[in-house]
């Protein structure tokens, strides 16, 4: 079955947007040849998850991702102070953990999702 394999994330100053998920989530920014595409590594290669890059804006276009993270009440705290902006607070979803959605500093929204013990998948 298909599976997301890859994100990107659009913004109108890509540099400014990688160094916001830099800075919320310890993201690093790989450069590229295209000097308008920077990747994004959000974790290691033996860790669940995808890789994704920032490129220019491209209109109508949007995307959401939810972000797995230890806590969301920590990361919602470091998005804000990257100039980022709380969408929707976090709230529980019976089965799943907890969520809530930013915007970057570019208004990109995304999701978090803090998992219950034992949640999985």
């Amino acid at each position: 079955m298909p599976r997301v394999v890859h994100f990107e994330c659009h913004a109108d100053d890509p540099e400014r947007v990688a160094a916001f998920y830099r800075d919320v989530f310890g993201w690093e920014l790989v450069r590229t040849a295209d000097p308008y595409y920077i990747l994004l590594r959000s974790g290691g290669p033996d860790e669940p998850g995808i890789d994704g890059a920032v490129k220019p804006r491209v209109p109508g276009s949007s995307f959401t991702n939810l972000v797995g993270v230890a806590s969301i009440d920590d990361t919602l705290l470091r998005c804000i102070r990257a100039g980022g902006e709380i969408m929707m607070p976090r709230r529980t979803v019976n089965g799943l953990g907890r969520v809530a959605y930013c915007a970057d500093s570019e208004g990109n929204v995304f999701g978090l999702l803090e998992r219950e013990a034992g949640e999985e998948g």
